[in-house]
């Protein structure tokens, strides 16, 4: 087996149509690698610092991960990276940082992400408004 730590900017607009695809586990039945791409991209952590999602995943792949960048990745991220680690040694690189799926960190856009703001369009505001979800106010 082999497992690599992945990098990519993800797509801001496509971001939550993953997270529902992952949810209803769109992916797990795929073969040979749904089931690990799901649990991969579900524990997958976001890199303030670089705006990048970052995660562990195995892969047997010549490139890796050459299938799971053509089916799925490359729809919902791009400049990605893999680096070859230990099975948990990439999980273990990036436990510090927030879950990728922790509505804070976008902002406007995902060159310049701020911690505990997110784009929404809220019912009784106008579209694209960026709300404060500590404070709860949106501008």
């Amino acid at each position: 087996m082999a497992f690599y730590l992945v990098r990519g900017r993800p797509d801001p607009q496509r971001l939550a149509e993953l997270r529902e695809k992952l949810v209803a586990g769109a992916f797990e039945g795929w073969r040979p690698f749904g089931k690990a791409l799901s649990a991969s991209l579900e524990r997958a952590r976001f890199d303030h610092a670089t705006g990048e999602a970052v995660w562990e995943e195995e892969d047997y792949c010549t490139p890796p991960p050459a299938q799971e960048r053509e089916a799925v990745l490359d729809h919902y991220f791009t400049g990605l990276t893999v680096q070859p680690v230990k099975k948990g040694e990439g999980w273990a690189r990036i436990a510090h940082l927030p879950s990728l799926w922790d509505a804070g960190w976008m902002a406007g856009d995902a060159e310049h992400p701020v911690p505990g703001r997110l784009i929404v369009e809220p019912s009784d505001g106008p579209a694209g408004s960026v709300c404060d979800f500590e404070t709860g106010r949106c501008e």
